[in-house]
C-alpha cells in the first residue's frame, strides 16, 4: 500500500504547473565566438566508459567530465573511446594529501599528466579547507603558468573541502591572484553559508566575471543538491542558482567567449534516499538530461 501511495503521489506532483522553464530571461546578442558546450558526468554511472560515451552522445551532449585516469594505459584508451563517439573532454584533477607539501606535489602532478591529454578544461579540486592562505595559494597560482603555456583551461573549483570552499574566502584568493579562473559549483557555498547568499552580493560581484565553467547542480541552505530542481518546493533556490548561471552566461555572450557547464546532479548520497531501503527518491540520469535540454535551450 505504501508504494502504491508514493507512485501515486510522484504521479501526480509530476503534473504539477510548476517548471523551472517558467524562469525567464533576457540575454544580450552574442558576440561572434561565442558557444556553448554542455559535458554529462559519469559520477554515478556504473557501466563501460564506452557504453558511458554511447549514452551521452545519444543525450545530445556535447562532451564528458571524468577524473584522471592514474594508469597511463588508461588515460589513452579514455582518449580514444571519448574521440571515437565524437565527444569533448573535461579531467578533474586534485590530491587527498593531507599534508601541503605532499598535497602540492601530487596536485601538479596530478594537473600535468592531464595537460597531455589536450582536454578541453581542467577542473581542480584544489588544497584543503584547512590548509593555510599561503599553502592553498601556492596550488592556485602554479596554475596560471601551466594554463598559459599550455592554452588549456585550468580552472578551480569552488567545493566543500577545498581551498575556495567559501565565498568570502574564494574573495581573498581572487584578490591576491588576479590570473586565477574558477568552477562556479555554488551550491556548496549555499550548503557552507546556509543561505542562497543574498548578503554577499560584493563577493559575487567580484566571482562571476572570473567563471569560465559551471557545475550546474542546485544546493540550498542545509544541503549541496535539492532532491528534484523540478519540484515547485524548490522554486526559490532554482531562481536564485539560474541568477548567478545568467550573469555568467551574459558575460560569455558579451565577450564571444567559449561557456563550459557539467550537469551534475550526483547520486546518492547527493541524492536523497528512502530510509532502510535507500531507494534514490528522484532518478539522476533524468535530472541531468532535463537540465542538460533546458541550459542549452535557455543559453543558446
Amino acid at each position: 500500500m505504501m508504494k502504491s501511495t508514493r507512485r501515486s503521489f510522484l504521479t501526480q506532483t509530476a503534473l504539477l504547473p510548476f517548471s523551472v522553464e517558467s524562469f525567464s530571461a533576457s540575454f544580450p546578442l552574442a558576440a561572434q565566438g561565442y558557444a556553448v558546450k554542455i559535458m554529462a558526468t559519469n559520477w554515478g554511472f556504473s557501466g563501460s566508459l564506452a557504453a558511458f560515451c554511447q549514452k551521452v552522445k545519444e543525450a545530445g551532449y556535447d562532451g564528458i567530465e571524468m577524473w584522471l585516469p592514474r594508469q597511463p594505459s588508461d588515460r589513452a584508451s579514455v582518449v580514444e573511446t571519448v574521440q571515437r563517439h565524437q565527444l569533448a573532454l573535461g579531467l578533474l584533477c586534485g590530491s587527498g594529501a593531507t599534508d601541503p607539501r605532499e598535497h602540492f606535489s601530487q596536485f601538479s602532478k596530478a594537473v600535468s599528466d592531464a595537460v597531455q591529454l589536450n582536454p578541453l578544461y581542467i577542473n581542480c579540486h584544489s588544497g584543503k579547507d584547512f590548509h593555510r592562505f599561503a599553502d592553498n595559494k601556492a596550488c592556485l597560482e602554479w596554475t596560471s603558468s601551466l594554463s598559459k603555456q599550455s592554452g588549456i583551461p585550468i580552472l578551480h573549483e569552488t567545493h566543500r573541502g577545498r581551498a575556495l570552499f567559501a565565498a568570502h574566502v574564494t574573495r581573498d584568493f581572487l584578490e591576491a591572484i588576479p590570473s586565477l579562473r574558477l568552477t562556479f559549483d555554488v551550491s556548496h557555498w549555499c550548503n557552507v553559508h546556509e543561505s542562497l547568499l543574498a548578503d554577499q552580493s560584493d563577493t559575487l560581484r567580484l566571482v562571476l566575471p572570473r567563471v569560465d565553467h559551471i557545475h550546474a547542480r542546485v544546493g540550498h541552505p542545509e544541503g549541496p543538491q535539492v532532491n528534484d530542481p523540478r519540484a515547485p518546493e524548490w522554486a526559490k533556490a532554482v531562481e536564485a542558482h539560474l541568477s548567478w548561471w545568467d550573469q555568467i552566461a551574459t558575460t560569455k555572450k558579451q565577450e564571444g567567449k567559449l561557456l563550459t557547464i557539467l550537469t551534475e546532479f550526483g547520486p546518492p548520497d547527493y541524492l536523497s534516499t528512502l530510509p532502510y531501503t535507500r531507494q534514490p527518491v528522484a532518478d539522476q540520469w533524468d535530472i541531468n538530461k532535463y537540465m542538460m535540454q533546458w541550459l542549452r535551450k535557455r543559453y543558446l
